[in-house]
C-alpha cells in the first residue's frame, strides 16, 4: 500500500481546497487514440507508425508498473500495441508495459483469456468478435461482453496489481488461459496447486542498442483464484498436457478450468513485479489483500480522481472538457513505477541484479526526446514531488551505469533519439527550485555527457552522446560523421540544434553551482546552432566538414540530416536563444514571415515534437496575436474526441501535454528558462491544485464566444504586460485574467524579458 498511499500523497485534495469539484473521470475517454489518427496535420505529414497515435485504453493507475488492456493483437512487435479500434477480435485482458503512445515494443507481458465451453489454446480458435458497443471503457475499469461466450469480462487494478471478474450467463465451463508473451520463444509459467495459482515469467529483451539481447530483467506474475481448479495443465502451440510447468519453448501457456452455474463469477487476482515470484505475491499482498473487485474499482477511480483534479477547467464546450481530461489521463501513463512495495527494483543496465530504494520509488520508460518539452514541465507545476523521484531515479541509472542515460527505457541505456535531453530535464527542474536529490552527483553525470566519451563498447551500447567528438571538435556535426552507432543515423544538423541547447541547459546549472570554467565553454557551445544555419539561404542546412553546405538545398522536403522532419522545420529549433535566431533571420519582420510560410506551406507538424513550439514563437514578433490564432487553429483541428482524434504519436502523453498547456493559455518554448509563454485559454475558468494548499486560477473575460485574442491581462488584480508567465509567479499561488477580444492586438510591451 505504501506506492498507494504515496500517489494519494501526489495528487490529494485537502480541506484547504474547499469541496471538491464534481467528478471529471466519466471525461477520460480511453480509446481515443486508438486508430489512425483524423486530424489534418496528420494527413498531410504522417505515414505509416505516424498515422497512429499508438495509446491504449490503459487500466490502472497513474504511472503505474503494469497497465491493463484489452488484447487484439498478441505480439510484443516494435510499433504494434496490443489493442486496436479497428481490430474486431478480442483475445484477452493483458498486463502491458506498453510505452503508450509510442512505436516501441512491448515487453514483459502476459495474457489472461477467459474461454467458455470446450479448452482451446490455439488464438484463432479462441479469440472472441466484439463490437465497440460491447465495451465499457475508463482509466479504473474496463469491461466488455463476449457474446460467443455468453460471458462477461472485467478488469479493474492498481500499481502493481490488478482483480479481475468473469461472470458467465449460463451453465457451462469455463477455462482461463495465462500466455507469457513471448515473441523470442522464452518464458515459464507454472500451476502452483499448493498456492491455487499460477505464476510465471516473460524474460525482457532490449531494443534500439543491443536489440535483441536481454533486458536483465523479466515482467514476473502471480495469478491467485480462491475457487479451487478442477482440472489444469500447460500448452504450447496447441499441444495441451497436464504438466504442471513449461518454459521456453514458442507459445506456451497454462490454464485452469471450472465448470460453473449460470451467474457464477470467478474473481482473479494478479500480482505483478520486474524483480521476482515473491515480490510479485507481496505486490499483491500489500495492494489487493481481499476479493472485493467493487472496492478496487472505487479505489482506482478515487485515484484517478483525485489526479485528473489537480486541474479543474469549466466552460460551456464539454467537447474540450472531454479531449482536456483524456489528455491529462494519456499524460499519467509513463514514467513507470519499477520498484516493488518493498523498494526492490532491477538494477539499471544489469543482468538480472536488485537494488533497493527506500522511502520513494524507482522509476522507467522516459520517452526523454519527447516528454521534456511539455509534459515534464506540467508535472512541474501540479506534482514537484514526482519530478524530484524522477530525478533520483535518472540519477540512480547513471550511477548504477556509469553514464547518464539519453532515453532510458527497458530499465537499459538506448541511443533510439537524438539529443541529451535527461540533461535538459534535470536542469530546468533544479533552476525551478525542485531540488530533492544531490545536484553535485547530477551534476558530474551530466557534465561527463557533455565532455567525455566512452570506449567503443560503451558506447555501442548506448552510452553517451552520439557523435559528440565531430560536434566539439567543429562545433557541429559534419556531414562525413554519419553516427552509425544509433538507431536514427546521421541527422547531423538536428543534433547540432539538440546539443546545443543541451549545453545551454547544463550550462544554467553550471553558473548557478558557480562552476565558472564549465559556464563558460558550456555557454560558447550553446550558440553552435549558428554554425548549421546558413544566412544565404535562411535556414538551417546540412554542412560538410570543409565548410561548404549540402547541395541541392530543398528546405521542405524531409532530409538525411534532419530528424523526422524538414529543414523549414527544424530550424526554429533554438528555444535558448530565439533573439539570435531572430536576428540571423534579418530581424523580427522577417522572422515573422518566415513563421508564417510555415503555416500557408502547410508545413506545420504537430505529430513531430520539434515543431511544437513554433506557433508559440510568433511572441517574439510584434504579431503575437497569431501565437493566439495558431494555437487556437491547432487545438481545434489536431485533437477530438474519437478513436482518431490525436496526433501519431502520443510520445508517452508529450502530444496530450501540449494540449493540457496550450488549452490553460501557456507552453514552455524553453523548460529550462522557466518561462511558460502565453497564449489564450481555451477555458472559463481554470484552477490549478499545486503543493502546499495553493492553487492558481486563470479566469477569462471574452468579448464574445469567438474571441481569441488578448487584449489585458492582470495577474494578482495588478496590469500584466509581459507575454509569459515565470513559474516562481505561477508554483506560489494566485490569480491571471485574462481578456479576449475580437481584434488582433499585441499589448506586450517588453519581449525582451521574455528569456534571460
Amino acid at each position: 500500500m505504501r506506492y498507494i498511499c504515496y500517489l494519494l500523497s501526489c495528487f490529494v485534495f485537502t480541506s484547504a481546497y474547499g469541496q471538491s469539484s464534481p467528478g471529471v473521470l466519466s471525461y477520460v475517454q480511453p480509446l481515443v487514440g486508438t486508430a489512425a489518427s483524423t486530424t489534418i496535420a496528420s494527413a498531410i505529414h504522417g505515414n505509416g507508425s505516424e498515422q497512429f497515435a499508438n495509446t491504449i485504453p490503459a487500466v490502472g493507475v497513474p504511472f503505474g508498473m503494469t497497465q491493463w488492456t484489452p488484447q487484439t493483437r498478441t505480439t510484443e512487435m516494435k510499433c504494434r500495441p496490443p489493442y486496436n479500434y479497428k481490430d474486431s477480435l478480442f483475445s484477452g485482458f493483458r498486463g502491458t508495459h506498453w510505452l503508450s503512445g509510442s512505436c516501441t515494443q512491448d515487453y514483459g507481458s502476459f495474457t489472461i483469456m477467459p474461454v467458455a465451453g470446450p479448452l482451446q489454446v490455439n488464438t484463432a480458435d479462441y479469440a472472441v468478435p466484439f463490437s465497440h458497443t460491447a465495451e465499457q471503457s475508463a482509466p479504473n475499469y474496463y469491461g466488455i461482453n463476449l457474446g460467443k461466450y455468453q460471458l462477461f469480462a472485467e478488469v479493474t487494478a492498481l500499481a502493481r496489481s490488478s482483480i479481475m471478474r468473469f461472470t458467465i450467463n449460463q451453465d457451462d465451463s469455463l477455462h482461463l488461459l495465462i500466455i507469457p508473451n513471448s515473441d523470442q520463444g522464452k518464458g515459464y509459467v507454472k500451476i502452483n496447486r499448493e498456492k491455487n495459482q499460477i505464476e510465471g515469467y516473460n524474460p525482457a529483451h532490449r531494443i534500439y542498442q543491443g536489440w535483441g539481447k536481454p533486458a536483465g530483467f523479466s515482467g514476473y506474475f502471480v495469478v491467485q483464484v480462491k475457487k479451487t481448479f478442477a482440472k489444469s495443465g500447460t500448452f504450447n502451440g496447441n499441444n495441451i498436457t497436464t504438466a504442471a510447468s513449461i518454459a521456453n519453448q514458442p507459445g506456451i501457456g497454462a490454464y485452469v478450468s471450472w465448470k460453473l452455474k449460470m451467474q457464477e463469477s470467478i474473481i482473479v487476482r494478479v500480482g505483478t513485479s520486474f524483480t521476482s515470484l515473491e515480490e510479485a505475491e507481496k505486490n499483491l499482498a500489500a495492494e489487493i489483500p481481499h476479493q472485493d473487485f467493487n472496492r478496487v474499482k472505487e479505489q482506482s477511480a478515487s485515484i484517478w480522481e483525485k489526479a485528473l483534479q489537480k486541474i479543474v477547467v469549466k466552460g460551456s464546450d464539454e467537447s474540450a472538457r472531454t479531449i482536456f481530461y483524456t489528455a491529462l489521463y494519456h499524460t499519467m501513463q509513463q514514467p513507470r513505477l519499477f520498484s516493488d512495495v518493498s523498494g526492490t527494483y532491477p538494477a539499471f543496465a544489469q543482468q538480472y541484479k536488485t537494488a533497493r530504494v527506500s522511502g520513494r520509488q524507482y522509476y522507467d520508460d522516459f520517452s526523454m526526446w519527447d516528454i521534456y518539452r511539455a509534459h515534464l514541465p506540467l508535472y512541474e507545476i501540479i506534482a514537484p514531488s514526482l519530478i524530484n523521484d524522477f530525478i533520483n531515479s535518472v540519477i540512480i541509472k547513471g550511477k548504477q551505469g556509469g553514464w547518464l542515460p539519453i532515453f532510458p527505457c527497458w530499465n537499459n541505456y538506448t541511443a533510439a533519439m537524438i539529443g541529451d535531453h535527461v540533461t535538459a530535464f534535470i536542469a530546468a527542474a533544479y533552476l525551478k527550485g525542485i531540488k530533492d536529490y544531490d545536484i553535485e552527483t547530477a551534476y558530474q553525470l551530466m557534465r561527463k555527457n557533455a565532455f567525455d566519451s566512452p570506449d567503443s563498447l560503451e558506447y555501442a551500447a548506448g552510452k553517451g552522446r552520439r557523435a559528440l567528438k565531430s560536434y566539439l571538435k567543429y562545433g557541429y556535426i559534419p556531414l562525413e560523421d554519419s553516427v552509425p552507432d544509433a538507431f536514427h543515423k546521421k541527422e547531423q544538423v538536428s543534433r547540432t540544434l539538440e546539443y546545443a541547447y543541451n549545453d545551454y541547459a547544463l550550462s544554467m546549472v553550471a553558473k548557478a553551482l558557480h562552476k565558472k570554467e564549465d559556464y563558460r565553454q558550456l555557454a560558447t557551445r550553446a550558440l553552435n546552432y549558428r554554425h548549421v544555419f546558413d544566412t544565404t539561404v535562411g535556414f538551417v542546412r546540412g554542412r560538410y566538414a570543409n565548410g561548404d553546405w549540402y547541395t541541392p538545398f530543398t528546405p521542405d522536403k524531409r532530409m538525411f540530416y534532419i530528424t523526422e522532419g524538414t529543414p523549414r522545420q527544424y530550424t526554429f529549433y533554438v528555444p535558448q536563444d530565439v533573439p539570435g535566431l531572430v536576428r540571423l533571420m534579418g530581424g523580427k519582420r522577417k522572422f515573422e514571415t518566415a513563421l508564417d510560410s510555415v503555416f500557408y506551406k502547410k508545413e506545420y507538424w504537430h505529430g513531430n515534437e520539434p515543431d511544437q513550439q513554433i506557433p508559440f514563437m510568433y511572441n517574439y514578433t510584434d504579431a503575437p496575436w497569431k501565437t493566439q490564432l495558431e494555437v487556437r487553429k491547432i487545438l481545434a483541428d489536431e485533437y477530438s474526441t474519437g478513436p482518431g482524434g490525436l496526433s501519431g504519436n502520443d510520445d508517452a502523453g508529450q502530444i496530450s501535454a501540449w494540449y493540457v498547456l496550450a488549452s490553460m493559455g501557456m507552453y514552455p518554448l524553453d523548460p529550462v528558462s522557466g518561462k511558460y509563454l502565453l497564449c489564450s485559454p481555451l477555458f472559463d475558468d481554470i484552477t490549478i491544485h499545486l503543493e502546499g494548499n495553493k492553487t492558481f486560477r486563470i479566469i477569462t473575460h471574452k468579448e464574445s464566444d469567438d474571441a481569441k485574442y488578448i487584449a489585458a491581462i492582470k495577474l494578482n488584480n495588478k496590469k500584466y504586460a509581459k507575454n509569459y508567465l515565470d513559474y516562481a509567479s505561477l508554483i506560489k499561488g494566485g490569480t491571471l485574467e485574462i481578456h479576449l477580444t475580437n481584434q488582433p492586438v499585441n499589448i506586450f510591451t517588453d519581449q525582451q524579458e521574455v528569456i534571460n
